[in-house]
């Protein structure tokens, strides 16, 4: 493409910054538009990257035409609607994880999709991680089979607080977007989930969520995995996965990764930059570019949405029978 490929980016809290950081690394993107609850903020992020225009409402954003794409870094609750507002102006669109709270809306999304044919990404950041990428690499070369996934996903959270330990006008979800990571990714490496279970601890009395989680999955492969979430935890932030294989033990820390003696794997020639970030938003542009469908598109990772509703059901039934 001689033009570039001009983006716009909604939500410009501490993860659209992470977006607009990885973009700017990647030849051929423009950035155009910056949209923000607050115009001072727009603004403000606006100079930083460089972008002509900054707005509070979406809608302004997809009016121009000089916007060829949106990555939604907005409150979980309006993915759904935003993506299939963006798609409709004509717009690709790379939603961030989840891509909704409720399995008829990823129907929907996907609904659109289709009948638009345009690029629909979602943000299944561990599918480009450099390490999750080094072992998926061993599944596909048949050097590596999942007998199971140990994952830990810990946060200390009892506000509504976003990365930068800002005010977040919204509440996040241990199931709908932290779970979501690791049940796409399960799918991703071992098969097709067929088992789910899952148990949450007491709701928050102000924030009305579950503060703990504990889900199990099994795949088509016969694989398993136990995932345990915590808003609860005091110590490390983040999420921690060991496989557990045929042939091998690895770790894997965001984009570090080890073996199960805690040796270090060199994963620096996996993909052309560690970032997680901005390796999806590489494979957004380059899908887009090329006419093809993305590594998690909405259809690739739609089956993730399926067993976390089936998940959101059962536990709701739970709570009727407490």
């Amino acid at each position: 493409m001689t033009q570039p490929l001009r983006i716009a980016l909604a939500g410009a809290g501490a993860f659209g910054e992470k977006h607009l950081d990885g973009l700017k690394n990647i030849d051929g993107v423009e950035i155009v538009s910056i949209i923000s609850r607050r115009l001072e903020q727009a603004e403000e992020v606006a100079r930083k990257y460089g972008a002509r225009h900054a707005s509070t409402e979406l809608g302004d954003a997809l009016a121009r035409d000089d916007v060829d794409a949106v990555i939604l870094c907005t409150p979980t609750q309006m993915h759904a609607d935003q993506a299939i507002a963006c798609m409709e102006a004509g717009k690709h669109v790379q939603v961030e994880i989840p891509l909704c709270d409720a399995w008829v809306d990823a129907e929907a999304v996907l609904a659109r999709q289709k009948a638009t044919g345009l690029v629909c990404m979602v943000g299944h950041t561990r599918r480009f991680n450099p390490s999750h990428q080094y072992v998926h690499k061993k599944i596909v070369a048949g050097e590596f089979a999942v007998q199971q996934m140990d994952v830990q996903t810990y946060f200390f959270r009892r506000k509504n607080m976003n990365a930068k330990g800002e005010p977040r006008s919204w509440t996040d979800h241990l199931l709908w977007h932290h779970a979501a990571h690791t049940i796409d990714l399960f799918a991703y490496q071992s098969g097709r989930i067929v088992r789910a279970n899952a148990l949450q601890g007491p709701k928050h009395p102000e924030l009305g969520i579950a503060m703990d989680m504990s889900i199990q999955l099994k795949s088509e492969s016969g694989a398993i995995c136990t995932l345990s979430l915590s808003f609860n935890n005091d110590g490390p932030l983040g999420t921690f996965f060991r496989y557990i294989g045929d042939t091998a033990t690895y770790i894997a820390r965001y984009d570090d990764l080890v073996n199960g003696k805690e040796e270090p794997i060199d994963v620096s020639g996996v993909d052309v930059s560690m970032n997680g970030i901005e390796l999806q938003d590489r494979e957004f542009v380059s899908a887009i570019r090329e006419g093809r469908e993305p590594n998690s598109s909405v259809a690739k990772v739609l089956d993730c949405y399926r067993v976390i509703g089936e998940l959101s059901a059962d536990l709701d039934a739970q709570d009727g029978r407490a």
